[in-house]
């Protein structure tokens, strides 16, 4: 089996639980640092599927890229390999499909429940789960691309998941792990600080709050995504 590649955009923002879901599957993947200047494929014919991480970056900076990563969806897309988006590898996503990628009406950073919407396509990557509480860090999001279907969204962020076919968008974090969750605390004070007015933005403190059982609670939300998506990865060699 070809192996899923991971596309980091930052060195903070890693695989996190999406790296154990595959190897605890002996799924093999390929991280790609674009954060260090590692060259993109120039195609996705080598991989099973793609996979798309955070960052702190918007889809709509200038930045050299951009474009490129815009290309490799599309060539996966075409490829018929299901594509996976974190957050602004949702954003990217969204943007290679078409759609609009702007400011939210409010920052989110911690915790907050997520809706999963009333529809077949969201039952069935979610099953009977009706919602979850989900990691967040972003002030931007994205429309739904045409074709797709809203399958999550909350009161501060409607969009925060789209499904189209095999591949699958989250404005929210799933992958979290605590060692995650501290080190982006502790990176972002100055961001919680400068975002404290939001309703949607958590002290260090209370992100922090009982952490394990959030951590694990949110990994059965995140392996319902996985296991429907690592499903649908091309098996051929």
């Amino acid at each position: 089996m070809k192996p899923v590649a991971i596309l980091r955009h930052a060195k903070s923002e890693g695989p996190g639980y999406f790296a154990t879901y595959l190897e605890e599957r002996s799924i093999p993947c390929r991280l790609i640092a674009v954060d260090a200047g590692e060259p993109l494929p120039r195609n996705a014919g080598r991989f099973s599927g793609l996979a798309l991480m955070g960052g702190p970056m918007s889809v709509n900076d200038d930045l050299p890229w951009i474009a490129r990563v815009l290309e490799l969806i599309c060539d996966a897309v075409r490829r018929d390999l299901p594509v996976l988006g974190h957050c602004l590898g949702a954003q990217l996503m969204a943007k290679a499909f078409g759609a609009a990628v702007g400011a939210t009406p409010a920052k989110e950073i911690g915790w907050g429940r997520v809706d999963v919407a009333d529809n077949a396509v969201a039952r069935e990557w979610f099953g009977e789960l009706q919602a979850f509480e989900a990691f967040h860090w972003h002030g931007e999001t994205f429309s739904i691309p045409p074709g797709a279907t809203r399958v999550l969204g909350n009161a501060l962020c409607a969009n925060q998941g789209f499904a189209l076919g095999k591949h699958f968008g989250l404005q929210c974090h799933v992958e979290m792990t605590a060692p995650l969750v501290r080190s982006w605390c502790e990176l972002g004070r100055d961001e919680i600080e400068a975002g404290a007015a939001s309703p949607g933005v958590q002290r260090p403190e209370e992100i922090q709050r009982d952490l394990e059982r959030r951590i694990a609670a949110l990994r059965a939300a995140a392996d319902l995504v996985y296991e429907r998506w690592t499903g649908r990865l091309s098996r051929g060699s």
